[in-house]
């Protein structure tokens, strides 16, 4: 979908910029703007390359471990549904782990073992369940400690202070986390969004 978007804005461009008589505008930017994505996409190499380093350091250090038995307690109470000892929780628990640590390479496989494991507690697959559903909602959300990849745009942009977001940041996402695990939660007891288990059982108790 995305690739359509792409091409169909570069159709319009080209569209405009013979219809305005702007094609050599219209290449210049073009020209312009690979150039300043080339030397941004340079810069952050060294500094996302420190910051990684950073983070795989607290990772062998095992402090994802330590925030990861820190989350389990709240996590248990979000996922009533899944085991604690099921390999979804412990999948889910490390990816938001790596996640608050701006580990995001890290944090992908760990996200996708995750709902790999939580389909196959879904008692109807291929539609999404509530912990599926909440597990998303966390992870868009995404509390972060340390916006690694947000510092390394603002020093490659040549920010003076780029550390400066780290509190906003943290929050803001809080923020959002709370919003995104609210609205699932709420969403998920409206009667249209129930799953068909859950409906059965509604209409049981009422009669």
């Amino acid at each position: 979908m995305l690739n359509v978007i792409w091409l169909g804005l570069i159709l319009l461009s080209i569209v405009f910029g013979v219809v305005n008589g702007t094609i050599p505008q219209v290449v210049n930017s073009v020209t312009l703007s690979a150039k300043l994505a080339f030397n941004i996409a340079l810069g952050l190499t060294g500094i996302m390359a420190l910051w990684l380093g950073l983070m795989k350091i607290a990772e062998e250090s095992g402090l994802m471990n330590a925030i990861a038995r820190l989350i389990r307690p709240l996590m248990v109470r979000l996922f009533p549904d899944v085991p604690p000892e099921h390999p979804a929780m412990g999948s889910m628990i490390m990816n938001i782990a790596a996640n608050m640590l701006g580990l995001g390479n890290a944090a992908t496989p760990f996200g996708l073992k995750a709902m790999d494991e939580l389909e196959k507690l879904n008692p109807f697959p291929g539609v999404a369940s509530n912990a599926m559903c909440t597990f998303l909602a966390i992870n868009t959300s995404s509390v972060q400690l340390i916006p690694t990849t947000a510092i390394a745009f603002l020093v490659a942009a040549g920010a003076n202070h780029p550390t400066d977001i780290i509190v906003t940041s943290l929050l803001a996402t809080s923020f959002s986390t709370v919003a995104g695990i609210t609205a699932v939660k709420f969403f998920e007891k409206l009667p249209m969004y129930r799953l068909p288990e859950q409906n059965h059982e509604h209409q049981s108790t009422q009669s």
